[in-house]
């Protein structure tokens, strides 16, 4: 197995990730170096991570070579590295989302296309592994034509991921409804954990639905879903011979015959388990649903679907399949936007067909 050696332009909490997932597994990947523009903060990680760090691209891009490089970046600082490296013909896996606005990604994709840019997203949410598991019984036709599904797992762009592959969609447009709803919450931990005492907060919820023609999705989450203890994630996927709510499902085998089972996570290291600590893999009955490709990595679900993107990207670059390309990550960028269009006007709105999706359909 080749070693994945690629190099990171940003140093903010979500690099981390990445320096983690390196450090856990280093006979599969090696983050080469870094581009930190904070003399202070490069020198923190040199110490910390041992990874070199340069100061400016150009620096940056002389210490390589790179299989890829990871852009994480604020938003409006990203279109311009993605522009940058791919003038440099060096593949880039950027974060999401690519560009801050319709404009600017409309913007960026051109520019991609006319450098023949390699450019794929680090959209990691469909690669956790229960919400792979799911999706992996959404496509396997148990449930039938899947019609409808709630999700109240992730924000935004990363909310209507999930919704799209479990729908089966790809740049159908959609009618948008939405709305906000704010209530009193206590505090639970943040990035930097637990505070001193309890404290109350506020908390906001956008519920919306977006109809795409005879498919329906509701998307409904507060932002205290990602570290509080007391929200708790929801999925529910219905089809016209079965239905998956959370980690429970049931289909009809045949119109006579009803299945039901449990989404059985399999973790080693267990009761005596000899084989180390990590995530095997998740289980319906006697099918594996998901197996995690980062064995035998100690990592967290969001660790293992952020190397999960690292090793597609890894093969992408070797001349395999796309992992997850621009276009799909403008279209979830762009119904995120609308959907909140839609919950600050408290209109219905209905998405139009962007620049992007009009080139995938013509096969470019």
């Amino acid at each position: 197995m080749t070693r994945l050696e690629f190099g990171i332009v940003g140093a903010g909490w979500r690099s981390e990730f990445y320096l983690r997932i390196a450090r856990a597994l280093p006979e599969r990947f090696r983050v080469r170096a870094m581009l930190v523009r904070s003399e202070e903060k490069g020198n923190e990680i040199e110490k910390e991570w041992g990874v070199p760090t340069y100061r400016d691209m150009d620096s940056f891009v002389s210490g390589g070579p790179y299989a890829f490089v990871v852009v994480s970046v604020p938003w409006e600082a990203a279109p311009g590295c993605i522009l940058d490296l791919s003038e440099k013909n060096i593949p880039v896996l950027t974060e999401t989302p690519p560009a801050p606005d319709v404009p600017g990604m409309i913007q960026l994709y051109d520019a991609v296309t006319k450098r023949k840019g390699r450019v794929q997203v680090a959209e990691q949410y469909i690669y956790q592994p229960m919400h792979a598991a799911r999706i992996a019984l959404a496509d396997s036709g148990k449930l039938g034509d899947v019609s409808q599904v709630q999700v109240s797992a992730a924000h935004g762009y990363h909310g209507i991921s999930l919704i799209r592959h479990l729908l089966g969609i790809r740049f159908e447009n959609a009618v948008i409804r939405g709305q906000r709803f704010t209530s009193a919450i206590v505090k639970g931990p943040g990035r930097n954990g637990l505070s001193d005492a309890e404290e109350m907060g506020v908390s906001t919820q956008d519920i919306v639905t977006l109809q795409f023609g005879d498919k329906l999705a509701l998307y409904d989450f507060t932002g205290d879903q990602y570290h509080s203890w007391i929200r708790k994630n929801r999925v529910l996927i219905r089809g016209s011979r079965g239905e998956v709510t959370d980690e429970s499902y049931r289909y009809l085998q045949d119109f006579q015959t009803p299945v039901y089972g449990e989404l059985r996570r399999v973790d080693t290291g267990h009761n005596g388990n000899l084989e180390g600590y990590y995530h095997r893999g998740i289980m319906a009955n006697d099918e594996w649903l998901y197996n995690n490709p980062c064995v035998p990595g100690r990592l967290a679900d969001d660790e293992i679907a952020i190397a999960t993107s690292l090793i597609k990207m890894g093969e992408y670059v070797q001349g395999g399949p796309s992992c997850y390309d621009l276009e799909e990550a403008l279209q979830d960028h762009y119904l995120s936007m609308m959907m909140q269009a839609a919950i600050e006007s408290g209109e219905q709105v209905t998405t139009t067909t962007q620049p992007w999706a009009f080139k995938r359909s013509a096969g470019n």
